[in-house]
C-alpha cells in the first residue's frame, strides 16, 4: 500500500497553457495519500481563465474538493509570477490560503517553500517584458505541432539562457540561509534539481509542462524527487478514466 507522505510539492501546472498536463496532476494526486499539498507556484499561466480547458477546471474542482477539512488534508498555495494577484480569488474559488512564502517542520528542520521568481533577475527587473513574452509562448502553442516540440524547446532555451537553474538554487540557498531553514523548496525553472551548500538543502520541483513531470514527497523528513508515469493501459482524457472515480482517500 503507498504510504501516507507528511508532505506533497507539485509546481509549474501551468493551467492555461496547451503544454498543461492538468489530467496527469489529477492522476498523480488521486493515486497519492498525503497529509499536506504545497502547490508551489505558477499553477496558472496567466490570468485569463478563458484559457482554461475542461480538464484545467477539473484541476482546480479537485484542489477545492482536498481543502475540505473533512479529507484531513492541509492545501497550501505558494504564489509564483503568473498567479501572482490571484490570493483572494483563489480563497474564494478553491478554498486555499496563498502565501508569498511558506514555513513548515519535518522531523525538527525549518523547511520554506518559495516559487523562486524572487531569484530571477529578468522576471524581478522586467515585469512588462516577462508578460509579453508569456503571451507570446502561449500563442506558440496554438500554432504548434501537436507534440508541441517546438513549445517546449523555446521553454528549455530561455531557461538555459538566463542561468535560471543556477540563480534560482543560488538565491534560494542565500535566502533559506538568512532564514533559518534547512531545506528549501522552489519551482520556476521547470527543471527538477537536488544540491546541498554550507548545510542547506535545495529541491527543485521540475514542473508539469513536459514529458516528465516531476513532484517532491516526503515522509519522515526523507525528501523524494519523483517521476510520474502514466500507466500504459490509461486514456489521457480524464473524463473517460475509472481512476478518478474513486482516489487514495476513498480506497484506504
Amino acid at each position: 500500500m503507498e504510504p501516507v507522505f507528511d508532505t506533497l510539492i507539485l509546481s509549474d501546472l501551468h493551467l492555461g497553457s496547451e503544454l498543461s498536463r492538468a489530467s496527469d496532476a489529477v492522476r498523480m494526486l488521486k493515486g497519492m495519500r498525503f497529509r499536506r499539498l504545497i502547490l508551489l507556484g505558477d499553477i496558472f499561466s496567466d490570468l485569463n481563465f478563458h484559457r482554461l480547458k475542461k480538464e484545467h477546471w477539473r484541476f482546480l474542482s479537485y484542489i477545492r474538493k482536498l481543502s475540505n477539512p473533512k479529507r484531513g488534508v492541509e492545501v497550501v498555495w505558494v504564489e509564483g509570477n503568473h498567479d501572482r494577484g490571484l490570493a483572494t480569488m483563489m480563497a474564494h474559488l478553491v478554498g486555499v490560503r496563498v502565501y508569498h512564502e511558506y514555513f513548515w517542520q519535518s522531523k525538527g528542520r525549518l523547511c520554506l517553500a518559495i516559487h523562486g521568481h524572487q531569484f530571477d533577475r529578468f522576471v524581478s527587473r522586467n515585469a512588462f517584458l516577462s508578460k509579453a513574452a508569456t503571451v507570446f509562448h502561449l500563442n506558440v502553442q496554438k500554432l504548434d505541432l501537436r507534440n508541441k516540440f517546438f513549445s517546449r524547446m523555446l521553454d528549455k532555451l530561455s531557461t538555459r539562457w538566463l542561468r535560471l537553474t543556477e540563480a534560482v538554487a543560488e538565491g534560494a540557498l542565500r535566502h533559506a540561509k538568512l532564514k533559518g531553514a534547512e531545506l528549501v523548496f522552489c519551482g520556476h525553472t521547470h527543471h527538477a534539481l537536488e544540491l546541498e551548500t554550507a548545510g542547506v538543502r535545495y529541491f527543485n520541483t521540475g514542473c508539469w509542462t513536459n514529458g516528465r513531470p516531476t513532484y517532491i514527497t516526503i515522509l519522515n523528513g526523507e525528501v523524494q524527487i519523483r517521476e510520474y508515469e502514466a500507466p500504459a493501459s490509461v486514456s489521457h482524457d480524464v473524463e473517460a478514466d475509472p481512476l478518478l472515480e474513486e482516489d487514495a482517500y476513498l480506497r484506504a
